[in-house]
């Protein structure tokens, strides 16, 4: 074959070689990702999860190696079930869940918690007379359900304020009736996470949070993984910790861009970025402020939170601190 015929076999051959290099398995190429499965207490596009979509839409969890598939469970108690099970790796609940299915044998550790306030907020109307935890009492207030955390905190905050469960009239409403009773004016107040909040201020209608030095700081979200789990795989829980953590700071360092992030992630909130924008500057404020180290637990906070829950009858008895979370996946940050 002559330099011409040679010449021209090469330019046919070129696409061809390209052709073949994009379409190999991707671990000729670069390394597979490890796909993992992650347990949420409720489905993905409740915007209650944006730090754990973000860093899937930014990539940080395939920096970390891995793929990772959000499956919604029946609630943060079913979640810890089914992760102490072995049925998941990882999972997310309230930083307050293994205070209760400890009691129970679940054997789940909280391997980070995200933020260091309380997920639930208590709210009333601006131009209404509730100012203070106090002025709830003979009140109707909304809350999710009665076996529900964000339940255990309102119970907490009325406790606070030396009131008690009858002298309210507590409303189990779900988690969309909450808001809207509330907003329908069917309610006085409501025992409401941020994303509640910022669906009644989109409907004009204008809200007053309850000082939070008012209200009993139980648990934000939190990641659990089981004792198995961080004992075999500690290096998986170490990647979805600080992966996730990463999608939580995107929203404290700028919740607007963190929005316009969180939109392309989830599109049925298209045209609603400022409305996202309110609900991350509210997690911002009473969720995800102050914590000194991200994703840290705060072992005095867990004890107060775990003494009342046995004060309450909610558990049993008390366990010992160490089996309920660890901070080793969050302090090497």
């Amino acid at each position: 074959m002559n330099l011409n015929g040679i010449s021209a076999v090469r330019k046919w051959l070129a696409p061809l070689t390209l052709v073949c290099a994009l379409s190999a398995p991707a671990g000729a190429q670069t390394q597979a990702l490890q796909e993992v499965t992650y347990l949420l207490p409720a489905p993905a596009t409740l915007t209650a999860f944006a730090p754990w979509m973000l860093a899937k839409q930014r990539g940080y969890y395939e920096e970390e190696g891995l793929d990772v598939k959000f499956v919604a469970a029946r609630g943060g108690v079913d979640v810890a079930k089914q992760v102490g099970a072995g049925n998941a790796p990882v999972g997310g609940a309230i930083g307050d869940t293994p205070i209760i299915v400890r009691a129970n044998g679940i054997p789940v550790k909280a391997v980070a918690v995200l933020g260091s306030g309380s997920l639930t907020l208590l709210a009333a109307k601006e131009d209404g007379d509730i100012r203070h935890v106090k002025d709830l009492k003979d009140k109707t207030v909304t809350v999710m359900a009665y076996s529900d955390t964000t339940f255990y905190a309102f119970l907490g905050s009325l406790e606070q304020a030396g009131l008690s469960r009858r002298d309210v009239d507590a409303q189990a409403a779900g988690p969309a009736g909450v808001w809207q009773l509330f907003n329908a004016g069917r309610a006085d107040a409501m025992a409401a996470v941020p994303d509640w909040i910022a669906n009644v201020e989109q409907t004009g209608t204008k809200v007053r949070i309850l000082p939070k030095d008012e209200t009993f700081q139980s648990m934000a979200q939190a990641i659990l993984a089981s004792e198995q789990t961080i004992k075999e795989n500690p290096e998986l829980v170490r990647k979805l910790v600080q992966a996730t953590l990463r999608g939580m700071a995107d929203i404290i360092r700028d919740p607007k861009a963190a929005a316009v992030a969180y939109v392309q992630a989830v599109p049925s909130y298209q045209g609603q970025e400022a409305m996202i924008e309110r609900i991350f500057d509210l997690y911002r404020e009473y969720v995800y402020a102050d914590q000194e180290v991200l994703g840290r637990m705060d072992p005095a906070r867990l004890e107060e939170v775990q003494a009342f829950y046995v004060a309450q009858g909610i558990v049993p008895r008390a366990q010992p601190l160490d089996e309920l979370y660890t901070n080793e996946f969050v302090e090497s940050r």
